[in-house]
């Protein structure tokens, strides 16, 4: 009991750090922040980045050391980390290198930070994010606290009301196209603190461990390092600020970390707001994907953005074009690419049970972020598609080689299957 409410009371102290934090930098847009560092290695602070990272999960980093094994014994692990930052001690490790598939048989490339290196980035995550925030407009969804991709769907087919003519936007490479000074630049706007600028350099140039080759890294930002997406935020907030400043007037635009959509109402804005989008780029040191980069006529095409497809059409009602949205056809793809893994052959070793068990959570996850807008039908698509799976791998466990479809149903009534669709949960079929 008096273990919670010591752990209660430092979160309380680092929420009430981050509220100070936050009214300071919306009381003056011009100060900049000193004595961060020394807060970055508070206990309270390092004790809530600790239990975050914890929550997170993950696996081990260059030095093999997992977050069990901190756990263990993670007071010690805390107070040699406190006076390692307090001492100037502290140096982080390379990131370790993985590549992650896509449904499209490419693949990702994911930075994985040490569990130690986690903890010290989710405490300056915790110091920094309020300064910033401050001054992050609306128009960005993207890692940040209380907003969603959710909500950056509803506004981009809010805005489709009025707009017809969309710039699909697509930066190329853009967490490897990260202009380490630029960034620095961009961080002393709001922290003049030596310290927490070299912190920050040291991550930016700890370099990458590929098959145990260590590449030093001059330019970018690692995606999986913790901290990466505020300063993914923070480099980006350059092309928000200076669009609200001088180019809101051609369209809105919609932010999701690097991925944006510029909405606009005719089509000579379309083009001049493309214009001007890669003008500002160009002054980050980025540039606009030349094929992925487009610009979409709504009243002939649609556009994907964040997993959705959005398209015009007429309402059965109404009978007037308006904006609807359903899962992308990559989306629909990369589903059933899992539930297909989820119900091979080769898993029929386990028990019916164990496979429903599996597949649940992906069903789950995938209903909940999909269904918002018009996916009625693609969500019964889903639930069509795990049913037969499931009926080819129920009858490969018998003698015959096929369960009949009565014998099926009574098995699959009683299975706790669950649905991708849910009546009432999405909005009406285009």
């Amino acid at each position: 009991m008096h273990a919670q409410k010591g752990q209660q009371h430092q979160l309380e102290k680092s929420r009430q750090l981050q509220r100070g934090l936050c009214l300071a930098a919306k009381r003056s847009k011009e100060r900049r922040f000193h004595a961060l560092y020394d807060r970055m290695s508070r206990p309270d602070v390092l004790w809530r980045a600790w239990m975050e990272v914890r929550a997170n999960g993950g696996s081990a980093g260059v030095d093999g050391i997992t977050i069990d094994e901190i756990e263990k014994e993670v007071r010690e692990f805390l107070a040699r980390l406190t006076a390692e930052l307090k001492g100037g001690k502290y140096r982080p490790k390379p990131v370790l290198r993985v590549h992650i598939p896509k449904p499209d048989g490419t693949t990702r490339p994911l930075g994985i930070p040490t569990v130690k290196d986690r903890v010290v980035q989710q405490a300056a995550k915790i110091v920094l994010e309020p300064i910033f925030e401050a001054d992050f407009r609306d128009n960005s969804y993207g890692f940040r606290p209380k907003r969603s991709a959710h909500q950056a769907l509803s506004k981009v087919k809010t805005s489709l009301v009025r707009g017809w003519w969309v710039v699909d936007a697509d930066i190329k490479g853009y967490f490897d196209s990260i202009d380490h000074e630029l960034l620095v630049i961009l961080l002393k706007r709001r922290i003049s603190d030596r310290r927490a600028l070299r912190l920050i350099r040291g991550w930016l140039r700890a370099g990458v461990v590929e098959n145990g080759v260590l590449t030093p890294t001059y330019v970018g930002s690692p995606q999986g390092g913790v901290i990466s997406p505020l300063l993914a935020n923070i480099f980006l907030h350059v092309l928000d600020e200076c669009w609200e400043r001088s180019f809101s007037h051609l369209g809105q635009i919609i932010r999701y970390a690097d991925d944006f959509v510029i909405i606009c109402e005719k089509r000579y804005m379309a083009k001049e707001a493309l214009k001007r989008v890669a003008q500002i780029l160009s002054r980050l040191k980025l540039t606009l994907h030349p094929i992925k980069t487009r610009i979409a006529d709504m009243a002939k095409e649609g556009f994907d953005f964040l997993g959705m497809y959005f398209r015009k059409q007429r309402g059965k009602l109404s009978g007037k074009l308006a904006p609807f949205m359903w899962p992308s056809a990559k989306a629909m793809k990369a589903a059933r690419a899992k539930l297909r893994q989820l119900t091979s052959r080769r898993d029929l070793r386990y028990a019916p049970s164990e496979i429903v068990k599996s597949l649940n959570p992906v069903i789950r996850g995938w209903r909940n972020y999909f269904t918002v807008g018009n996916s009625t039908k693609k969500l019964q698509d889903l639930d069509r598609y795990v049913r037969h799976r499931l009926h080819i791998l129920m009858s490969a466990r018998t003698k015959r080689g096929y369960l009949g479809q009565a014998r099926y149903d009574t098995w699959l009534k009683g299975s706790g299957i669950q649905y991708f669709y849910q009546p009432g949960t999405c909005g009406p079929r285009p």
